[in-house]
């Protein structure tokens, strides 16, 4: 196994220090605060640790305050919920004695019924295209923030479908396409590939709203932090298999930026669908003298 890769599995294996009671550790991938993604992940970890036979579907979060890096979160699980057919979890990330993340999740024994999706785009597949670390290795000149940054990434192969949106400086449309994956194979574990899928749906999303404004999250003087995020699980997935995104952002006003997207199979099956909006906030210069 990957040693990064397995350090976010790591990561996703919390401690039970009590009957609903959870303890995580954090690590630093170059941001200032824990990434949000890892709390997403941690939360949706310990919910799927007091549900048997039932698998995530649906899941609703609020970030509340940003995480410190150096100390463990604790994950509070309230077992709001066992019925026929779904089961219910809150759950409450606390740190140094204040709640900094809050998420519900419905959970779901398999059935069948009606099916229909909408259709994945026709895009070039993952192996015509470079990675972000390739792209940054060819660019003429990247700040350090980005550098450190793309040095924590390993865990998952990223590979946007128009570089000019990784590279930023240039106002696009609001869209993104990127193929993601894991960077080694995984094993059959449904709850595990879910909650490595939370972790990861926290690393483009967002910063599709600073697209028609020439920015971008490491290049330029923004504040940026997730508010919520919410998803929606369709069909089964693997991370260790290539997963389209197709992202989009609908709308950026009042220091908030709205982005959603939709994530498919390589074979076109939509998996999952995404929302999530955030502070975005451009720093000013400050004045001379």
């Amino acid at each position: 196994m990957d040693r990064n890769l397995q350090d976010v599995i790591d990561l996703l294996d919390l401690e039970q220090i009590e009957e609903n009671i959870f303890r995580g550790q954090s690590r630093d991938i170059g941001t200032p605060q824990v990434f949000g993604g890892q709390v997403l992940g941690q939360a949706l970890a310990a919910a799927s640790r007091t549900v048997a036979g039932r698998f995530v579907h649906s899941l609703h979060a609020y970030f509340l305050q940003r995480g410190d890096v150096a100390a463990p979160i604790i994950y509070e699980v309230d077992r709001a919920r066992d019925g026929g057919s779904f089961t219910s979890r809150r759950v409450v990330a606390i740190q140094h004695g204040a709640q900094i993340f809050n998420l519900a999740a419905s959970f779901q024994a398999p059935e069948s019924g009606l099916e229909h999706q909408t259709r994945m785009p026709s895009v070039a597949p993952p192996e015509e295209l470079p990675d972000i670390v390739e792209l940054a290795q060819g660019a003429a000149e990247l700040p350090d923030r980005m550098k450190r940054f793309l040095n924590f990434r390993r865990p998952f192969i990223v590979k946007p479908l128009d570089p000019a949106q990784f590279l930023g400086g240039s106002r696009l449309k609001p869209t993104k396409r990127v193929w993601m994956k894991a960077v080694d194979r995984l094993p059959d574990d449904e709850a595990l590939h879910t909650a490595l899928f939370a972790y990861l749906s926290d690393y483009e999303l967002i910063g599709t709203a600073t697209l028609p404004h020439g920015l971008h999250a490491t290049r330029f003087g923004l504040q940026m932090a997730s508010l919520d995020h919410a998803m929606w699980f369709h069909r089964p997935l693997r991370v260790d298999d290539w997963m389209l995104f197709d992202l989009r952002s609908s709308n950026a006003s009042g220091g908030r930026g709205l982005a959603h997207g939709h994530v498919f199979a390589r074979d076109g099956r939509l998996l999952a669908t995404l929302a999530q909006e955030g502070l975005i906030r451009e720093r000013k210069p400050a004045a001379a003298g």
